[in-house]
């Protein structure tokens, strides 16, 4: 038989990741009785896998610029309020080591999973109950919030979606924030796979598949982004930060343009090199600030044989345009089953953004991945998970 219980939580916080525990840490260190909600049958899965195992959890460097959003000021207020260098203090009382990789980026020294025990022990500290392996089939509202669980009926007086977006389902992402913020009336932007490697057609494909493992140093722009990083090719077409980076921006039909030698006028290197070296091949040149298969692949397509000297200016001037201009146009993405965030989500419109608050359903929240933020690679949306959720858990409430 199924247990009902007639007991009112404060808040019911739906999904166990990242912005989920902060929201349930803070609320409940604030004296409110707090339950956390979660389908699977573990807390925190994205956090596990993030970074390699090693949790990229803030970056130093946060700033709302780097947010991508239907309204871009919308992020500003509770990424004030919660900045990466108090998450690194919560780090640091846990004595949990870590370091900084680049570009801002703080990682655990050992593993994620110290991470999540960080926050599962701040949850246990603040008397947050925590249910894994309970799965919602409806959330009603009446003067209170009615879940509708496997295990039995929760009542709360408030209810935080923390259910995340749509990437990496074999996690166990699915809409269902999506879904039940459409049922009370909140808008979802049209979402799509973020952060995640682009593919090509058969034409490009005859250049990248040979070329599959080889990574090099680039600016990378789609629209409003440009990255230095590093792309990697693949069988399928491009990876790696820079191209990881430029897919959040990237819509159907729109050209994306690499800078291969980016601190370099390919054209005028080439013709330096025509005067001091003329008697080389133009591939092994290009293999003096390119890995040695790039080298031979873009000569090979771009330029005749033949030593560097008997080649005609305007041959070499193509090249370097080539070079620092390479443009293309991917097909599509490898979807949400590779993609590290959404991007889209519930309508910042709707909510209020210093506490993340529905104004047209109180008590309705919405934080972390479920909403119309996301931000770049490098631990800005576990940054954005910390805020919110700090954001939503010092706004809910008491009896």
């Amino acid at each position: 038989m199924l247990h009902r219980s007639p007991d009112i939580f404060d808040v019911a916080v739906i999904g166990a990741g990242a912005a989920g525990l902060m929201c349930a840490l803070s609320a409940g260190g604030r004296g409110r009785r707090v339950i956390v909600l979660e389908h699977a049958a573990e807390a925190g899965r994205k956090i596990l896998i993030s970074g390699g195992g090693r949790c990229n959890f803030t970056n130093t460097e946060c700033a709302p610029e780097r947010f991508l959003s239907a309204n871009p000021h919308f992020c500003r207020s509770a990424l004030a309020r919660y900045t990466p260098q108090d998450f690194i203090s919560l780090v640091e009382k846990h004595r949990i080591p870590y370091h900084e990789k680049k570009l801002g980026q703080l990682f655990c020294d050992g593993s994620a999973k110290e991470i999540l025990r960080m926050l599962l022990d701040e949850c246990a500290g603040a008397h947050v109950d925590i249910r894994l392996d309970h799965t919602i089939s409806d959330i009603t509202k009446a003067d209170d919030f009615c879940i509708a669980t496997d295990h039995g009926d929760i009542t709360a007086r408030a209810v935080v979606l923390a259910t995340g977006g749509l990437s990496i389902p074999k996690l166990g992402a699915t809409s269902f924030a999506h879904c039940i913020a459409r049922r009370f009336g909140l808008a979802v932007t049209n979402a799509r796979p973020g952060l995640v490697p682009l593919v090509f057609s058969d034409t490009d494909l005859a250049l990248m598949r040979p070329l599959s493992g080889v990574a090099a140093d680039v600016l990378a722009s789609c629209g409003a982004g440009a990255f230095r990083e590093n792309l990697l090719f693949t069988h399928r077409g491009l990876s790696g930060p820079a191209i990881l980076q430029v897919s959040s921006y990237w819509h159907e039909g729109q050209v994306i343009a690499i800078d291969l030698m980016p601190d370099t006028d390919a054209a005028g290197f080439l013709r330096s090199r025509k005067q001091a070296r003329p008697r080389a091949e133009a591939r092994t040149v290009l293999a003096e600030t390119l890995s040695k298969r790039l080298a031979d692949a873009l000569a090979e397509r771009h330029l005749p044989s033949g030593a560097l000297g008997t080649l005609a200016d305007r041959a070499l001037a193509k090249m370097g345009d080539a070079l620092n201009r390479w443009q293309l146009t991917p097909v599509g993405t490898e979807g949400y089953a590779k993609a590290e965030v959404t991007v889209g989500g519930i309508d910042t419109a709707a909510l209020s953004s210093k506490t993340m608050e529905a104004a047209k359903v109180p008590g309705l929240y919405a934080i972390g991945e479920a909403v119309d933020v996301t931000g770049w690679l490098g631990g800005y949306n576990f940054q954005w998970a910390w805020a919110s959720g700090r954001a939503a858990g010092n706004a809910i409430p008491g009896a």
